[in-house]
This record gives C-alpha cells, structure tokens and sequence, in this order.
C-alpha cells in the first residue's frame, strides 16, 4: 500500500487487503488498510501508538485516514462487549433499557471507572436502541466470528 507522503502515521504493522474483510463490507468498501503504527500527538516529540483506518478517496493519491490511540480500541472493545452482554437481557425492559437506571457498567480503569450507559440525551432514543440492538443481532455471526478470535488471542497470550 502507497502511504501518502504527508501523514504523520508511520506504519509498523499493517492489513493492506482489510478491504476484503470488511464484515459486510467486504471488497464493496473505502476502507483498504487497517495499520498499527508510531505517530506524535502532543508538541513533545513523544511518539505513540495508533490504529489507523486508510480509506481511498475518488482523487488519485489522495488518501482518507483516521488514527485512534490503541488504548481507545481496546477502551472502544471494552465498551462494545459490555453493551453485548447488556443486550443478551434487555428484552427484559420494554425499551430495552430501564429508563430509571441507564448506566449500564462501571469498569474500573486507572484509578477511575468508565461508566457505560444509554445515551438518555438521545431524543431518539427507544428508536434508536431498537435499531442497535436489531444490527447487532443482524451480525451476530461476524461479530461473535471476531470476538472467539480475540479470545483466543488473548489467552495464548496468557490473559
């Protein structure tokens, strides 16, 4: 993959045929290249670690990219499986949440919590949910495909 010129993001490792994975998306998306790679944020010089999301756009050698720091992935993991395991339930709730108590978990993080909850500020809300919970059920199977993996990973890797 030709990484434009002008990025910051220096690739280490990278998915060059990610468009051919792409859950539903696959071969029919923008997005080409998954990459882990250093890039500089703060006017330190430090560098870090980030995910990048190369997209290809209709003008030749113009690129597309969004780069997300690795803790927010796994923070972004964290947070989509414990709103999986909310939905494993929710049909107990008539709007599949209780409107009562919307925060759904607390997770311990370096001295704080992250609390996941419904978006109540959502004035779409009972929609909205409805919707998300019927995507999640439309790609179980991917999703469910992806997350065996992850767990394998993550136990070879002895967690």
């Amino acid at each position: 993959m030709k990484i434009p010129a002008s990025t910051n993001h220096k690739p280490v490792i990278i998915s060059e045929n990610y468009g051919d994975v792409d859950g539903r998306f696959a071969n029919n998306t923008d997005v080409k290249a998954l990459s882990l790679g250093l890039t500089q944020w703060n006017g330190e010089g430090m560098a870090n670690v980030a995910a990048k999301i190369w997209r290809n756009t209709e003008e030749q050698g113009s690129g597309q990219s969004e780069e997300i720091p690795i803790h927010r992935i796994l923070d972004l993991s964290i947070l989509f499986c414990s709103a999986l395991t909310h939905f494993t339930e929710a049909y107990r709730y008539e709007h599949l949440y209780d409107p009562q108590n919307p925060v759904l978990d607390r997770i311990g993080l370096q001295g704080n919590a992250m609390t996941v909850a419904v978006c109540t500020d959502n004035n779409e809300i009972n929609e909205d949910i409805k919707q998300f919970n019927e995507a999640l059920s439309d790609n179980g199977e991917m999703i469910g495909e992806r997350l065996r993996t992850l767990s394998r990973t993550l136990k070879e890797m002895g967690y």
